[in-house]
């Protein structure tokens, strides 16, 4: 009984300081405290800068060389594009109109690493569970952008392009941050204590600020409408997705750290910033908003389960 409820009490300090703070989020939201002006300023503040930052630091003080797993990272990359393969021939099949199964199949394999992916690893494993997912963050965010816009494309019937895929990664503010922070890594620079402590600063509001930002843009109200589909997603992204990549990880030989964060980021809700690329790109943003809302909900519950079962079993 000790045991279970240890690992209980690991599960829920896992997940729920981010319960915590979407709760506060949606609950300032409607008392009028968080407007939208504030939402929305705060939301681009995160992403342009302030997750940039907190990426940029954390990598800029790691030795890549010790602590950068490229095992993890080559399985993650791989496992992610199988993921894609997978539902991109699932959806040609069961889901229907077909200009929504680009905003299925994005929202059940792209997660939201930046922010609610790395809070996970962040309350599980502290400095060291952000300094590995970094690099992991990066990398992937990568494949998932290029990914997205593939089969938006495909189930729009719309020609994007490689200039402008590439020119979209390139301007990414947060691999912009990554790219920048590994010579600064490489190389060992030391950076000035002045510079250094005015991004940390910086860098400490992106997760509380970015988290109470996603809490008040939640809107369940909008869960009525297109549920089969939105269904579809969240079984996809909360279940099979985080299923299949963790046991596939499991089985090459992954544990600890390694394992927990392939699970943790796996497990982490649809990204927003899918919303914003459907919506510019004229597809379903009402469908892409409902599976934001209910994965962001439902993986607080299916992250704290998955933590529970690998740690009962010894394997993080």
């Amino acid at each position: 009984m000790t045991d279970f409820l240890s690992i209980l009490g690991f599960s829920f300090s896992v997940t729920g300081p981010i319960f915590v703070l979407l709760g506060l989020g949606v609950l300032l939201c409607r008392t009028g405290m968080l407007t939208d002006g504030f939402i929305e300023g705060g939301s681009k503040l995160v992403f342009t800068i302030a997750l940039p930052t907190l990426l940029f630091i954390s990598i800029a003080r790691t030795r890549i060389a010790e602590s950068a797993n490229a095992g993890m990272i080559a399985y993650g990359l791989l496992a992610t594009l199988a993921i894609y393969l997978a539902l991109e021939w699932v959806a040609k099949y069961i889901v229907q109109p077909e200009r929504d199964r680009g905003v299925v199949v994005q929202g059940a394999f792209r997660s939201n690493f930046g922010v609610i992916g790395l809070a996970y690893c962040v309350n599980a494993y502290g400095d060291a569970g952000l300094a590995a997912a970094s690099l992991y963050l990066g990398l992937v965010t990568i494949l998932v952008n290029i990914l997205g816009v593939i089969t938006l494309s495909r189930s729009l019937h719309r020609s994007q392009g490689a200039g402008r895929i590439a020119r979209g990664i390139a301007t990414n503010p947060l691999i912009i941050g990554i790219l920048l922070a590994l010579p600064v890594s490489a190389l060992e620079i030391r950076l000035p204590a002045l510079a250094l402590q005015s991004a940390q600063y910086v860098a400490d509001m992106t997760l509380p600020l970015a988290l109470l930002c996603t809490g008040a843009s939640l809107n369940f109200r909008s869960l009525r409408s297109e549920i089969a589909s939105t269904a579809l997603a969240t079984v996809g992204k909360l279940v099979l997705v985080p299923l299949v990549l963790t046991t596939g990880a499991v089985a090459l030989g992954f544990r600890g750290i390694e394992l927990g964060i392939l699970m943790l980021m796996a497990s982490s809700p649809s990204a927003a910033a899918g919303y914003v690329m459907v919506r510019a790109m004229g597809g379903n943003a009402a469908l892409a908003a409902n599976i934001i809302a209910l994965t962001t909900l439902g993986s607080l519950l299916t992250t704290s389960l998955g933590v529970m079962l690998l740690r009962s079993g010894g394997l993080i």
